[in-house]
């Protein structure tokens, strides 16, 4: 294994992590206890990611019982119900008037149901829409990373977390890292000068593509590209926004702000004209600069034949401790599933056993560090950070509807 701390994507998050009790205690992330009473859930999205997290709820307390699933698919949400009743182990967790929709408004309808908190777990571009509701309907939420796809839907998710807040709603986002015992412990080191002053960061995301669908027979538009969302920006924002978030969310954190400026480049390098591969590009590099003149170089591809690399670097201004280089998870103990541990944060802060959780404008500036990075690399342009997060641009389609039609966007190319 490298120096590198190398870091499981939500895709791998069944392979397991070492649980250390004494690290959880020592990081002050309580021990997995169980609430006395049942906690009800709801989850909107209910492909691999929102069936898994329901999966994590449960796994942090055994007393969590599922309400109602949402997503475009009907069958997919009675799917996800029905595969928790299939299993014995969790056949309990599943409430007997459990509730399902299919539909663009599948959301509306499970919100319209009691419950300690909801899910969000569609494809990004639908978050800024789906999370202004939860606050509006007052749920606390679960709220999956990335959480928009340009500055329009930004704006209008920061505008819900800053009413989230009034409200003290509990928020925990799906940046898992910031529940994990050895990112919170080394973090906590960089924080308090054990490295000096930060001078520098990079972060990589270099790895394979998910997916590439081909379109089924008959299969109109938005089905198609709701089936294949990865390789549609309007939808999940391109790799840097949909995957590299973490990283840079690691930047964020351990520099203790965000960047003020970003200059880019990249492109598609081997994706040929197919539809399945949409209108996504294929690598990343950007040159982020932070406050006092910190710059963190980040990289983000989907060339999988190639290296392949997730990790994040801090460089501190102290050489004489540890050469004044940190992964950002190599001072302190890992203790438990951060996947399960981000569940059980939330829970907690909603029974009021634990500290109180809302990560929602939190996670809304690291998503926006990559958003402002692709539009730098899309058109040239060097932003700051007032500039990318106030242009007027949203890619979201417009007054969606099953039967629309929706071509797809042409491949972005900088300009001359």
């Amino acid at each position: 294994m490298s120096e590198e701390k190398k870091v499981f994507s939500r895709r791998d998050f069944g392979k397991g992590a070492i649980i250390g009790a004494s690290a959880i205690a020592s990081f002050g992330i309580p021990r997995m206890g169980h609430a006395a009473e049942k906690m009800k859930i709801g989850v909107i999205g209910c492909g691999g990611r929102g069936t898994g997290a329901v999966q994590n709820a449960i796994q942090a307390n055994p007393n969590v019982v599922l309400v109602a699933a949402g997503d475009f698919w009907e069958e997919r949400a009675k799917g996800c119900v029905e595969g928790l009743k299939n299993n014995e182990n969790l056949k309990n967790n599943v409430s007997p008037d459990v509730a399902f929709y299919g539909g663009l408004d599948n959301y509306k309808k499970v919100l319209e149901h009691d419950m300690d908190y909801v899910i969000l777990a569609t494809p990004p571009g639908f978050r800024p829409v789906h999370f202004e509701a939860v606050v509006e309907a007052k749920k606390n939420c679960f709220c999956e990373k990335p959480i928009a796809t340009d500055p329009n839907g930004t704006r209008r998710f920061m505008a819900a977390a800053k009413k989230s807040e009034q409200l003290k709603l509990h928020i925990v986002a799906g940046t898992q890292r910031r529940h994990d015992p050895a990112y919170q412990g080394t973090i906590q080191m960089i924080h308090d000068g054990a490295f000096g002053e930060v001078v520098a960061g990079r972060a990589y995301w270099n790895g394979g593509l998910p997916h590439a669908r081909d379109r089924r027979e008959g299969q109109k538009d938005l089905d198609y590209q709701l089936y294949n969302w990865y390789n549609f920006c309007w939808i999940c924002g391109d790799n840097i926004v949909e995957q590299h978030v973490h990283n840079l969310d690691i930047m964020n954190w351990a520099i203790g702000a965000h960047p003020i400026s970003v200059i880019a480049s990249g492109g598609r390098a081997w994706k040929t004209p197919e539809e399945k591969y949409g209108n996504i590009w294929d690598n990343f590099s950007c040159d982020y600069e932070y406050p006092n003149g910190v710059h963190v170089m980040s990289f983000s591809r989907h060339w999988g034949r190639s290296y392949s690399e997730v990790s994040e670097r801090i460089f501190g201004s102290n050489r004489d401790f540890r050469g004044g280089i940190t992964n950002c998870a190599d001072l302190a103990q890992g203790g438990g599933n951060p996947y399960v541990l981000e569940h059980k944060n939330l829970q907690d802060s909603i029974t009021g056993e634990g500290k109180y959780w809302n990560e929602a404008m939190q996670v809304a500036e690291s998503v926006f560090t990559a958003i402002m990075g692709r539009m730098a690399a899309y058109t040239g342009k060097k932003y700051t950070w007032e500039e990318a997060l106030n242009e007027d641009l949203s890619i979201v389609p417009e007054n969606m509807s099953e039967d629309m039609t929706l071509p797809v966007a042409p491949i972005p190319v900088p300009a001359n």
